[in-house]
Protein backbone atom coordinates (compact mmCIF):
# COMPACT_ATOMS: atom_id res chain seq x y z
CA UNK A 1 0.00 0.00 0.00
CA UNK A 2 1.23 3.61 -0.86
CA UNK A 3 3.06 5.39 1.85
CA UNK A 4 1.62 8.99 0.83
CA UNK A 5 2.31 12.16 1.74
CA UNK A 6 5.25 12.64 4.30
CA UNK A 7 6.10 16.31 3.73
CA UNK A 8 9.03 17.65 6.53
CA UNK A 9 10.25 21.18 6.03
CA UNK A 10 11.66 22.10 8.97
CA UNK A 11 13.57 19.71 10.45
CA UNK A 12 16.19 17.47 9.34
CA UNK A 13 15.82 13.45 9.72
CA UNK A 14 17.61 13.04 12.62
CA UNK A 15 15.18 12.22 15.11
CA UNK A 16 15.81 8.51 14.76
CA UNK A 17 18.75 6.78 17.33
CA UNK A 18 17.88 3.60 16.42
CA UNK A 19 20.47 3.52 13.68
CA UNK A 20 23.04 5.16 16.27
CA UNK A 21 23.33 2.10 18.24
CA UNK A 22 24.17 0.18 15.03
CA UNK A 23 27.78 2.07 14.77
CA UNK A 24 31.08 0.26 16.45
CA UNK A 25 34.27 1.86 16.83
CA UNK A 26 36.91 -0.79 17.76
CA UNK A 27 39.87 1.02 18.30
CA UNK A 28 42.07 -2.13 19.39
CA UNK A 29 41.56 -3.95 16.21
CA UNK A 30 41.58 -0.36 13.93
CA UNK A 31 38.10 -0.66 12.95
CA UNK A 32 34.93 1.28 12.66
CA UNK A 33 31.71 -0.54 11.61
CA UNK A 34 28.48 0.06 10.58
CA UNK A 35 26.40 -2.81 10.89
CA UNK A 36 28.80 -5.34 9.58
CA UNK A 37 30.11 -2.67 7.25
CA UNK A 38 33.74 -2.02 7.64
CA UNK A 39 33.81 2.42 7.37
CA UNK A 40 36.60 5.00 7.72
CA UNK A 41 37.25 8.43 8.77
CA UNK A 42 38.87 10.51 6.37
CA UNK A 43 39.84 14.25 5.94
CA UNK A 44 36.95 16.06 4.08
CA UNK A 45 40.48 17.76 2.66
CA UNK A 46 41.78 14.66 1.85
CA UNK A 47 38.77 13.28 -0.15
CA UNK A 48 38.81 17.42 -1.80
CA UNK A 49 42.47 16.24 -3.49
CA UNK A 50 41.27 12.96 -4.78
CA UNK A 51 38.21 14.92 -6.61
CA UNK A 52 40.44 17.64 -7.64
CA UNK A 53 43.37 14.97 -8.86
CA UNK A 54 40.58 13.29 -10.93
CA UNK A 55 38.63 15.89 -12.35
CA UNK A 56 41.82 17.62 -13.73
CA UNK A 57 43.87 13.93 -14.52
CA UNK A 58 41.04 12.06 -16.45
CA UNK A 59 38.36 14.86 -16.99
CA UNK A 60 35.76 16.56 -15.49
CA UNK A 61 33.13 13.78 -17.36
CA UNK A 62 34.96 10.60 -16.18
CA UNK A 63 35.67 11.77 -12.95
CA UNK A 64 31.86 12.70 -12.17
CA UNK A 65 30.97 9.32 -13.48
CA UNK A 66 33.62 7.36 -11.07
CA UNK A 67 32.31 9.40 -7.98
CA UNK A 68 28.72 8.70 -9.19
CA UNK A 69 29.37 5.12 -9.19
CA UNK A 70 31.30 5.38 -5.56
CA UNK A 71 28.48 6.83 -4.59
CA UNK A 72 25.98 4.30 -5.77
CA UNK A 73 27.92 1.64 -4.35
CA UNK A 74 27.86 3.05 -1.27
CA UNK A 75 24.06 3.66 -1.01
CA UNK A 76 23.52 -0.08 -2.11
CA UNK A 77 25.56 -1.17 0.43
CA UNK A 78 23.82 1.18 3.26
CA UNK A 79 19.95 -0.01 1.62
CA UNK A 80 21.09 -3.70 2.24
CA UNK A 81 21.86 -2.83 6.14
CA UNK A 82 18.46 -1.24 6.19
CA UNK A 83 17.13 -4.70 4.78
CA UNK A 84 18.90 -6.59 7.16
CA UNK A 85 18.02 -4.68 10.14
CA UNK A 86 13.93 -4.55 9.54
CA UNK A 87 13.80 -2.71 12.76
CA UNK A 88 9.70 -3.07 14.50
CA UNK A 89 7.33 0.04 13.69
CA UNK A 90 8.62 1.29 10.96
CA UNK A 91 6.51 1.17 7.18
CA UNK A 92 8.51 2.04 4.45
CA UNK A 93 8.52 5.60 4.26
CA UNK A 94 10.59 4.67 7.77
CA UNK A 95 12.80 2.58 6.34
CA UNK A 96 13.59 4.57 3.05
CA UNK A 97 14.56 7.82 5.70
CA UNK A 98 16.98 5.77 7.27
CA UNK A 99 19.09 6.24 3.87
CA UNK A 100 19.58 10.24 4.64
CA UNK A 101 19.56 9.60 8.26
CA UNK A 102 22.71 7.37 7.40
CA UNK A 103 24.34 10.24 5.05
CA UNK A 104 24.32 12.36 7.88
CA UNK A 105 25.53 10.10 10.09
CA UNK A 106 28.23 9.60 7.60
CA UNK A 107 29.06 13.18 7.50
CA UNK A 108 27.89 14.13 4.07
CA UNK A 109 25.71 17.36 5.77
CA UNK A 110 21.98 17.62 6.64
CA UNK A 111 19.09 16.13 4.57
CA UNK A 112 15.68 17.35 4.71
CA UNK A 113 12.73 15.97 3.27
CA UNK A 114 10.43 17.87 1.50
CA UNK A 115 7.86 14.75 0.18
CA UNK A 116 8.49 11.17 -0.10
CA UNK A 117 5.34 9.11 -2.11
CA UNK A 118 6.18 5.60 -3.03
CA UNK A 119 4.57 1.67 -2.67
CA UNK A 120 7.40 -0.98 -2.75
CA UNK A 121 5.34 -3.26 -4.36
CA UNK A 122 4.17 -1.42 -7.35
CA UNK A 123 7.71 0.14 -7.99
CA UNK A 124 6.11 3.54 -7.61
CA UNK A 125 8.14 6.26 -5.96
CA UNK A 126 8.50 9.99 -6.28
CA UNK A 127 10.90 11.65 -4.10
CA UNK A 128 12.39 15.05 -3.03
CA UNK A 129 15.11 16.31 -0.44
CA UNK A 130 17.37 19.26 0.56
CA UNK A 131 20.94 19.27 1.30
CA UNK A 132 22.02 21.55 3.20
CA UNK A 133 25.89 21.89 4.09
CA UNK A 134 26.74 19.23 1.58
CA UNK A 135 30.38 18.21 1.90
CA UNK A 136 31.10 17.28 -1.85
CA UNK A 137 29.46 20.76 -2.86
CA UNK A 138 32.03 22.40 -0.40
CA UNK A 139 35.27 20.69 -1.16
CA UNK A 140 34.28 21.45 -4.69
CA UNK A 141 33.77 25.51 -4.29
CA UNK A 142 36.99 25.73 -2.38
CA UNK A 143 38.65 24.79 -5.50
CA UNK A 144 36.82 25.61 -8.83
CA UNK A 145 33.99 28.39 -7.05
CA UNK A 146 30.86 28.69 -7.78
CA UNK A 147 30.23 27.34 -11.50
CA UNK A 148 27.10 26.33 -13.86
CA UNK A 149 26.60 22.58 -12.63
CA UNK A 150 25.74 20.65 -10.18
CA UNK A 151 28.39 19.08 -8.31
CA UNK A 152 27.02 16.41 -5.72
CA UNK A 153 27.97 13.62 -7.85
CA UNK A 154 28.73 11.07 -5.17
CA UNK A 155 25.67 12.34 -3.11
CA UNK A 156 23.59 11.91 -6.11
CA UNK A 157 25.32 8.19 -6.53
CA UNK A 158 24.38 7.28 -2.78
CA UNK A 159 21.02 8.70 -2.78
CA UNK A 160 20.46 6.99 -6.40
CA UNK A 161 21.98 3.38 -4.80
CA UNK A 162 20.45 3.62 -1.50
CA UNK A 163 16.69 3.84 -2.67
CA UNK A 164 17.32 1.54 -5.59
CA UNK A 165 18.36 -1.19 -3.76
CA UNK A 166 15.68 -0.82 -1.13
CA UNK A 167 12.78 -0.50 -3.75
CA UNK A 168 13.84 -3.61 -5.90
CA UNK A 169 14.08 -1.96 -9.35
CA UNK A 170 16.40 1.25 -10.18
CA UNK A 171 15.31 4.98 -9.11
CA UNK A 172 17.02 7.32 -10.40
CA UNK A 173 17.86 11.01 -8.39
CA UNK A 174 18.62 14.43 -10.59
CA UNK A 175 20.79 17.28 -8.49
CA UNK A 176 18.15 20.26 -9.80
CA UNK A 177 19.40 22.43 -7.66
CA UNK A 178 23.49 22.94 -6.22
CA UNK A 179 25.08 25.13 -3.62
CA UNK A 180 28.36 24.69 -6.52
CA UNK A 181 25.83 26.78 -8.48
CA UNK A 182 24.75 29.68 -5.85
CA UNK A 183 21.95 28.05 -5.06
CA UNK A 184 21.19 28.06 -1.01
CA UNK A 185 20.93 24.27 -1.00
CA UNK A 186 20.69 21.58 -2.67
CA UNK A 187 17.45 20.23 -3.91
CA UNK A 188 17.25 16.75 -5.34
CA UNK A 189 14.27 14.72 -7.03
CA UNK A 190 14.05 10.99 -7.18
CA UNK A 191 11.65 8.68 -9.42
CA UNK A 192 12.45 5.22 -11.45
CA UNK A 193 15.15 5.42 -14.10
CA UNK A 194 12.89 5.34 -17.10
CA UNK A 195 10.28 7.90 -16.11
CA UNK A 196 13.07 10.52 -16.71
CA UNK A 197 13.03 9.31 -20.43
CA UNK A 198 15.47 7.08 -22.82
CA UNK A 199 17.76 10.12 -23.73
CA UNK A 200 18.31 11.33 -20.09
CA UNK A 201 22.10 12.45 -19.73
CA UNK A 202 22.86 11.51 -16.10
CA UNK A 203 21.93 7.65 -17.02
CA UNK A 204 26.09 7.78 -18.59
CA UNK A 205 27.63 8.28 -15.22
CA UNK A 206 26.48 5.02 -13.62
CA UNK A 207 28.18 2.89 -15.98
CA UNK A 208 31.90 2.40 -16.91
CA UNK A 209 31.00 3.98 -20.71
CA UNK A 210 28.46 1.96 -22.52
CA UNK A 211 29.14 -1.78 -23.75
CA UNK A 212 27.04 -0.90 -26.80
CA UNK A 213 25.49 2.85 -27.30
CA UNK A 214 22.99 3.75 -25.87
CA UNK A 215 22.55 0.95 -23.12
CA UNK A 216 21.78 2.39 -19.26
CA UNK A 217 20.13 0.98 -17.34
CA UNK A 218 17.76 -1.02 -19.75
CA UNK A 219 18.04 -0.69 -23.26
CA UNK A 220 15.40 1.53 -24.88
CA UNK A 221 12.52 -0.50 -26.92
CA UNK A 222 13.86 1.09 -30.12
CA UNK A 223 17.75 0.21 -29.67
CA UNK A 224 16.22 -3.56 -28.80
CA UNK A 225 14.61 -4.34 -31.73
CA UNK A 226 17.48 -3.27 -33.97
CA UNK A 227 20.04 -5.19 -32.18
CA UNK A 228 20.49 -8.85 -33.26
CA UNK A 229 19.82 -12.20 -30.74
CA UNK A 230 16.83 -9.98 -28.71
CA UNK A 231 14.90 -13.14 -28.99
CA UNK A 232 17.91 -15.08 -27.67
CA UNK A 233 16.13 -16.45 -24.12
CA UNK A 234 18.45 -18.82 -23.49
CA UNK A 235 21.21 -16.40 -22.97
CA UNK A 236 20.54 -14.87 -19.22
CA UNK A 237 19.89 -11.51 -20.13
CA UNK A 238 20.03 -11.51 -24.04
CA UNK A 239 22.45 -9.33 -26.18
CA UNK A 240 20.02 -5.80 -24.95
CA UNK A 241 20.77 -7.40 -21.51
CA UNK A 242 20.94 -5.00 -18.43
CA UNK A 243 24.01 -2.25 -17.38
CA UNK A 244 24.77 -2.66 -14.11
CA UNK A 245 26.27 0.01 -11.90
CA UNK A 246 28.50 -2.45 -9.54
CA UNK A 247 32.38 -1.93 -9.51
CA UNK A 248 33.60 -5.52 -10.75
CA UNK A 249 30.46 -5.54 -13.41
CA UNK A 250 32.31 -2.66 -14.97
CA UNK A 251 35.63 -3.64 -14.59
CA UNK A 252 34.80 -6.05 -16.70
CA UNK A 253 33.12 -4.01 -19.21
CA UNK A 254 36.35 -1.86 -19.03
CA UNK A 255 38.63 -4.80 -19.87
CA UNK A 256 35.82 -5.94 -22.85
CA UNK A 257 36.07 -2.99 -24.78
CA UNK A 258 40.08 -2.70 -24.58
CA UNK A 259 40.23 -5.77 -26.30
CA UNK A 260 37.32 -5.41 -28.69
CA UNK A 261 39.38 -3.18 -31.02
CA UNK A 262 42.04 -5.93 -31.11
CA UNK A 263 41.73 -9.52 -33.00
CA UNK A 264 43.41 -11.23 -29.38
CA UNK A 265 41.91 -14.35 -28.26
CA UNK A 266 39.65 -13.72 -25.11
CA UNK A 267 38.94 -16.33 -21.68
CA UNK A 268 35.69 -15.72 -19.94
CA UNK A 269 35.83 -16.97 -16.62
CA UNK A 270 33.52 -17.12 -14.08
CA UNK A 271 30.89 -19.75 -12.35
CA UNK A 272 27.78 -20.94 -14.53
CA UNK A 273 25.25 -18.52 -14.97
CA UNK A 274 27.64 -15.64 -14.55
CA UNK A 275 26.71 -14.33 -17.81
CA UNK A 276 29.44 -14.99 -19.60
CA UNK A 277 27.73 -15.68 -23.01
CA UNK A 278 26.64 -12.34 -22.75
CA UNK A 279 30.04 -10.86 -22.23
CA UNK A 280 31.26 -12.88 -25.51
CA UNK A 281 28.57 -11.38 -27.41
CA UNK A 282 28.83 -8.16 -26.32
CA UNK A 283 32.51 -8.67 -27.46
CA UNK A 284 31.80 -10.00 -30.56
CA UNK A 285 29.05 -6.82 -31.28
CA UNK A 286 31.20 -4.20 -30.45
CA UNK A 287 33.91 -5.40 -32.37
CA UNK A 288 34.56 -4.83 -36.15
CA UNK A 289 33.70 -8.15 -36.84
CA UNK A 290 30.17 -7.42 -35.78
CA UNK A 291 28.46 -8.19 -39.30
CA UNK A 292 29.71 -11.35 -39.42
CA UNK A 293 28.60 -14.57 -37.93
CA UNK A 294 28.62 -15.10 -34.23
CA UNK A 295 28.28 -18.90 -33.59
CA UNK A 296 28.30 -20.13 -30.11
CA UNK A 297 29.25 -23.82 -29.59
CA UNK A 298 28.09 -25.50 -26.14
CA UNK A 299 31.59 -27.83 -25.39
CA UNK A 300 29.57 -29.86 -22.82
CA UNK A 301 26.89 -31.09 -25.31
CA UNK A 302 28.38 -32.26 -27.99
CA UNK A 303 29.61 -36.11 -27.78
CA UNK A 304 33.72 -36.46 -27.27
CA UNK A 305 33.25 -38.68 -30.83
CA UNK A 306 31.21 -35.94 -32.68
CA UNK A 307 33.79 -32.35 -31.21
CA UNK A 308 36.00 -32.88 -34.08
CA UNK A 309 33.48 -32.71 -36.77
CA UNK A 310 31.21 -30.18 -35.30
CA UNK A 311 34.36 -27.75 -34.72
CA UNK A 312 36.08 -28.45 -37.81
CA UNK A 313 33.33 -29.93 -39.89
CA UNK A 314 33.32 -33.44 -42.21
CA UNK A 315 33.75 -34.44 -45.80
CA UNK A 316 31.49 -36.95 -47.18
CA UNK A 317 31.91 -40.56 -46.53
CA UNK A 318 34.66 -39.73 -43.64
CA UNK A 319 32.60 -41.98 -41.63
CA UNK A 320 29.34 -44.51 -41.65
CA UNK A 321 26.66 -42.06 -41.83
CA UNK A 322 28.49 -38.72 -43.38
CA UNK A 323 26.38 -38.67 -46.51
CA UNK A 324 27.53 -35.18 -47.40
CA UNK A 325 29.89 -32.52 -47.14
CA UNK A 326 29.18 -30.12 -43.88
CA UNK A 327 31.35 -27.74 -42.65
CA UNK A 328 31.99 -26.84 -39.43
CA UNK A 329 31.69 -24.32 -36.83
CA UNK A 330 34.66 -22.58 -37.42
CA UNK A 331 33.96 -22.01 -41.01
CA UNK A 332 30.40 -21.24 -40.37
CA UNK A 333 31.88 -17.89 -37.92
CA UNK A 334 34.43 -17.40 -41.28
CA UNK A 335 35.24 -13.18 -40.50
CA UNK A 336 32.99 -13.53 -36.90
CA UNK A 337 33.02 -14.86 -33.91
CA UNK A 338 33.51 -18.81 -32.29
CA UNK A 339 32.10 -18.89 -28.91
CA UNK A 340 33.65 -21.87 -27.31
CA UNK A 341 31.99 -22.16 -24.24
CA UNK A 342 32.57 -24.98 -21.25
CA UNK A 343 36.35 -25.25 -23.34
CA UNK A 344 37.62 -26.91 -20.26
CA UNK A 345 36.09 -30.40 -21.30
CA UNK A 346 37.48 -30.85 -24.57
CA UNK A 347 38.99 -34.34 -24.76
CA UNK A 348 42.74 -34.16 -25.28
CA UNK A 349 42.52 -35.02 -29.37
CA UNK A 350 40.31 -31.81 -29.98
CA UNK A 351 42.50 -29.27 -27.47
CA UNK A 352 45.55 -30.60 -29.76
CA UNK A 353 43.48 -29.86 -33.15
CA UNK A 354 41.98 -26.43 -31.30
CA UNK A 355 45.61 -25.51 -30.54
CA UNK A 356 46.83 -26.37 -34.66
CA UNK A 357 43.61 -23.97 -35.48
CA UNK A 358 44.54 -21.56 -32.89
CA UNK A 359 48.20 -21.43 -33.49
CA UNK A 360 48.01 -21.66 -37.65
CA UNK A 361 44.63 -20.34 -38.09
CA UNK A 362 43.78 -23.02 -40.67
CA UNK A 363 41.96 -26.50 -39.89
CA UNK A 364 41.08 -29.78 -42.15
CA UNK A 365 37.47 -31.57 -42.18
CA UNK A 366 37.54 -34.72 -40.72
CA UNK A 367 38.37 -37.43 -43.77
CA UNK A 368 40.05 -34.47 -45.65
CA UNK A 369 43.04 -33.68 -46.48
CA UNK A 370 43.08 -30.13 -48.19
CA UNK A 371 44.16 -27.05 -45.68
CA UNK A 372 41.12 -24.60 -44.97
CA UNK A 373 42.10 -21.21 -44.03
CA UNK A 374 40.21 -19.22 -41.45
CA UNK A 375 39.79 -16.11 -39.99
CA UNK A 376 38.12 -16.28 -36.75
CA UNK A 377 38.38 -14.71 -33.51
CA UNK A 378 38.06 -17.23 -31.49
CA UNK A 379 36.17 -16.70 -27.71
CA UNK A 380 36.19 -19.82 -24.79
CA UNK A 381 34.62 -19.45 -21.49
CA UNK A 382 35.06 -22.18 -18.81
CA UNK A 383 33.82 -22.06 -15.08
CA UNK A 384 36.78 -24.40 -14.09
CA UNK A 385 40.29 -23.58 -12.78
CA UNK A 386 42.30 -24.38 -15.94
CA UNK A 387 45.49 -23.76 -14.45
CA UNK A 388 44.69 -26.70 -11.81
CA UNK A 389 43.20 -29.04 -14.86
CA UNK A 390 46.84 -28.41 -16.55
CA UNK A 391 48.40 -29.48 -13.51
CA UNK A 392 46.19 -32.43 -12.92
CA UNK A 393 47.05 -33.40 -16.74
CA UNK A 394 43.12 -32.76 -18.04
CA UNK A 395 44.16 -29.77 -19.84
CA UNK A 396 47.01 -29.32 -22.44
CA UNK A 397 49.15 -26.30 -21.07
CA UNK A 398 50.13 -25.53 -24.63
CA UNK A 399 46.58 -24.65 -25.59
CA UNK A 400 45.91 -22.89 -22.03
CA UNK A 401 48.23 -19.94 -22.76
CA UNK A 402 47.13 -19.74 -26.43
CA UNK A 403 43.43 -19.33 -24.68
CA UNK A 404 44.47 -17.14 -21.61
CA UNK A 405 45.51 -14.25 -24.03
CA UNK A 406 43.57 -11.79 -22.45
CA UNK A 407 41.46 -13.21 -19.50
CA UNK A 408 38.33 -11.34 -18.49
CA UNK A 409 36.43 -12.41 -15.09
CA UNK A 410 32.61 -12.20 -15.46
CA UNK A 411 31.95 -11.55 -11.69
CA UNK A 412 29.07 -13.80 -8.90
CA UNK A 413 26.10 -11.99 -8.62
CA UNK A 414 26.44 -12.20 -4.56
CA UNK A 415 29.33 -10.23 -5.66
CA UNK A 416 27.17 -7.27 -7.38
CA UNK A 417 24.52 -7.02 -5.08
CA UNK A 418 24.08 -3.95 -6.56
CA UNK A 419 22.77 -5.07 -9.72
CA UNK A 420 20.51 -7.06 -8.12
CA UNK A 421 17.33 -4.71 -8.12
CA UNK A 422 18.38 -3.55 -12.27
CA UNK A 423 17.98 -7.75 -12.55
CA UNK A 424 13.96 -8.05 -10.94
CA UNK A 425 12.63 -5.38 -12.76
CA UNK A 426 13.86 -6.54 -16.42
CA UNK A 427 13.37 -9.86 -15.72
CA UNK A 428 9.78 -8.75 -14.21
CA UNK A 429 8.86 -6.67 -17.40
CA UNK A 430 10.16 -9.39 -19.59
CA UNK A 431 8.33 -12.73 -18.30
CA UNK A 432 5.27 -10.65 -17.66
CA UNK A 433 5.04 -9.88 -21.57
CA UNK A 434 6.25 -13.09 -22.37
CA UNK A 435 3.52 -15.42 -20.07
CA UNK A 436 0.70 -12.72 -20.17
CA UNK A 437 0.38 -11.64 -16.97
CA UNK A 438 -0.29 -8.66 -15.05
CA UNK A 439 2.13 -8.60 -11.89
CA UNK A 440 2.80 -5.55 -10.21
CA UNK A 441 6.40 -5.81 -8.42
CA UNK A 442 7.86 -7.20 -5.22
CA UNK A 443 7.02 -6.71 -1.60
CA UNK A 444 9.86 -5.50 0.54
CA UNK A 445 10.20 -8.86 2.08
CA UNK A 446 10.95 -10.16 -1.18
CA UNK A 447 13.19 -7.75 -2.52
CA UNK A 448 15.12 -8.38 1.20
CA UNK A 449 14.96 -12.04 0.51
CA UNK A 450 16.89 -11.20 -3.15
CA UNK A 451 19.54 -9.15 -1.10
CA UNK A 452 20.17 -11.84 1.26
CA UNK A 453 20.36 -15.21 -0.81
CA UNK A 454 23.58 -16.50 -1.84
CA UNK A 455 22.92 -17.12 -5.57
CA UNK A 456 24.65 -20.60 -6.57
CA UNK A 457 23.09 -20.46 -9.89
CA UNK A 458 23.75 -16.95 -10.63
CA UNK A 459 22.23 -14.74 -12.98
CA UNK A 460 20.66 -17.56 -14.60
CA UNK A 461 19.06 -19.04 -11.69
CA UNK A 462 17.56 -15.42 -10.62
CA UNK A 463 15.90 -15.48 -13.70
CA UNK A 464 14.38 -18.43 -12.84
CA UNK A 465 13.14 -17.48 -9.58
CA UNK A 466 11.30 -14.33 -11.37
CA UNK A 467 9.64 -15.95 -14.01
CA UNK A 468 8.65 -18.72 -11.53
CA UNK A 469 7.55 -15.37 -9.30
CA UNK A 470 5.39 -14.18 -11.85
CA UNK A 471 3.25 -17.37 -12.70
CA UNK A 472 2.69 -17.63 -9.33
CA UNK A 473 2.36 -14.29 -8.29
CA UNK A 474 -0.58 -13.31 -11.12
CA UNK A 475 -3.32 -13.23 -8.95
CA UNK A 476 -1.90 -11.48 -6.11
CA UNK A 477 -0.41 -8.74 -8.49
CA UNK A 478 2.94 -8.37 -6.43
CA UNK A 479 5.65 -11.06 -6.19
CA UNK A 480 6.20 -12.34 -2.28
CA UNK A 481 8.62 -14.73 -1.09
CA UNK A 482 6.94 -17.84 -1.60
CA UNK A 483 6.33 -17.44 -4.84
CA UNK A 484 9.68 -17.44 -5.74
CA UNK A 485 11.41 -19.88 -3.32
CA UNK A 486 9.30 -23.36 -3.45
CA UNK A 487 12.47 -24.97 -5.39
CA UNK A 488 14.28 -26.21 -2.32
CA UNK A 489 16.87 -23.07 -2.35
CA UNK A 490 17.89 -22.44 0.74
CA UNK A 491 17.54 -19.02 2.45
CA UNK A 492 19.75 -17.50 4.85
CA UNK A 493 17.82 -14.06 6.12
CA UNK A 494 19.80 -12.09 7.82
CA UNK A 495 17.52 -12.13 11.10
CA UNK A 496 17.70 -13.08 14.78
CA UNK A 497 15.98 -14.82 16.82
CA UNK A 498 16.02 -16.06 20.44
CA UNK A 499 17.49 -19.57 21.38
CA UNK A 500 16.04 -21.76 24.26
CA UNK A 501 18.98 -20.40 26.60
CA UNK A 502 18.38 -17.00 26.02
CA UNK A 503 21.10 -16.26 23.11
CA UNK A 504 20.85 -14.60 20.36
CA UNK A 505 21.45 -17.11 17.16
CA UNK A 506 20.91 -16.32 13.43
CA UNK A 507 16.88 -17.37 12.13
CA UNK A 508 18.01 -19.31 9.11
CA UNK A 509 15.05 -21.14 7.33
CA UNK A 510 14.96 -23.24 4.04
CA UNK A 511 11.42 -21.78 2.66
CA UNK A 512 10.40 -25.30 0.68
CA UNK A 513 10.34 -27.05 4.28
CA UNK A 514 9.20 -24.55 6.48
CA UNK A 515 6.24 -26.55 8.14
CA UNK A 516 8.86 -29.07 8.83
CA UNK A 517 8.68 -29.16 13.06
CA UNK A 518 5.93 -26.95 13.13
CA UNK A 519 3.24 -30.64 14.31
CA UNK A 520 5.89 -31.11 16.56
CA UNK A 521 5.89 -27.80 18.27
CA UNK A 522 2.34 -27.77 18.39
CA UNK A 523 2.49 -31.51 20.15
CA UNK A 524 4.79 -30.14 22.72
CA UNK A 525 3.00 -27.21 23.93
CA UNK A 526 -0.94 -28.81 23.86
CA UNK A 527 1.09 -31.24 26.10
CA UNK A 528 2.19 -28.48 28.26
CA UNK A 529 5.77 -28.99 27.36
CA UNK A 530 8.32 -26.44 25.78
CA UNK A 531 8.73 -26.71 22.32
CA UNK A 532 12.22 -27.89 21.35
CA UNK A 533 12.57 -25.98 18.45
CA UNK A 534 14.75 -22.91 18.78
CA UNK A 535 13.33 -19.68 18.18
CA UNK A 536 9.80 -20.69 18.58
CA UNK A 537 7.46 -18.15 19.18
CA UNK A 538 3.25 -17.22 18.16
CA UNK A 539 4.43 -14.87 15.78
CA UNK A 540 6.82 -17.59 13.61
CA UNK A 541 4.13 -19.65 14.22
CA UNK A 542 1.53 -17.58 12.56
CA UNK A 543 3.59 -16.98 9.76
CA UNK A 544 4.45 -20.28 8.39
CA UNK A 545 0.78 -21.34 8.91
CA UNK A 546 0.11 -18.33 6.49
CA UNK A 547 2.89 -19.33 4.35
CA UNK A 548 2.42 -22.93 4.09
CA UNK A 549 -1.65 -22.19 3.59
CA UNK A 550 -0.56 -19.35 0.38
CA UNK A 551 1.42 -22.29 -1.07
CA UNK A 552 -1.26 -25.04 -0.44
CA UNK A 553 -2.99 -22.54 -2.65
CA UNK A 554 -1.05 -21.38 -5.13
CA UNK A 555 -1.06 -18.25 -3.63
CA UNK A 556 -4.78 -17.81 -3.47
CA UNK A 557 -5.09 -15.40 -0.71
CA UNK A 558 -8.72 -15.65 -0.56
CA UNK A 559 -8.59 -19.38 -0.37
CA UNK A 560 -5.89 -19.18 1.65
CA UNK A 561 -8.15 -17.29 4.58
CA UNK A 562 -10.73 -19.78 4.24
CA UNK A 563 -8.49 -22.53 4.94
CA UNK A 564 -7.26 -20.85 7.57
CA UNK A 565 -10.77 -19.73 9.71
CA UNK A 566 -9.97 -16.02 8.30
CA UNK A 567 -11.62 -13.15 6.40
CA UNK A 568 -9.48 -11.63 3.16
CA UNK A 569 -9.14 -8.69 5.20
CA UNK A 570 -7.80 -10.46 8.73
CA UNK A 571 -5.38 -12.52 6.19
CA UNK A 572 -4.54 -8.99 4.52
CA UNK A 573 -3.76 -7.10 8.22
CA UNK A 574 -1.46 -10.13 9.23
CA UNK A 575 0.71 -9.80 6.25
CA UNK A 576 0.81 -6.08 6.70
CA UNK A 577 -0.67 -5.07 3.71
CA UNK A 578 -4.17 -3.90 4.44
CA UNK A 579 -7.50 -4.38 2.45
CA UNK A 580 -7.43 -4.61 -1.21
Amino acid sequence: MAQRGRTINSNPLGDDESLMTHIRFLPKDGRILLGENRMLLIHASGFGVLRRELIETIGSANARGLLTRMGYHNGANDGQLVHKLQIAGHDDVDFVRMGPQLHMLEGTGVVKEVHTDMDVESGHFRGEYLWEGSSEAESHIKTYGIGSDPVCWMQIGYASGFVSSYMGRPILFREVECIGQGADCCRIIGKPAEEWGEDEPDLQYFHARQVEDGLSFEVSKTKRQSLPHTSDVHSPLGIEGVVGASAGFNAACHKLRQVAKTQATVLFLGESGAGKEVFARSLHSISQRTSKPFVAVNCAAIPDNLVEAELFGVERGAFTGANSTRPGRFERAEGGTLFLDEIGILNMTAQGKLLRALQEREIERVGGGKVIKTDVRVAAATNLDLREEVRQGRFREDLFYRLNVFPITVPALRDRLEDIPVFMRYFLRKYCEMHGCFVEGFTSRAVTAMLSYKWPGNIRELENLIERGVIMASKDRVIDVHHMFTGGEFLELEELTVSPDGALIPAQKNLSSSLEGLGLACQQLAGGEAPSGAGFSLESLERQLIDGALKATDGNKSAAARMLGLSRSQLYYRLGQGER
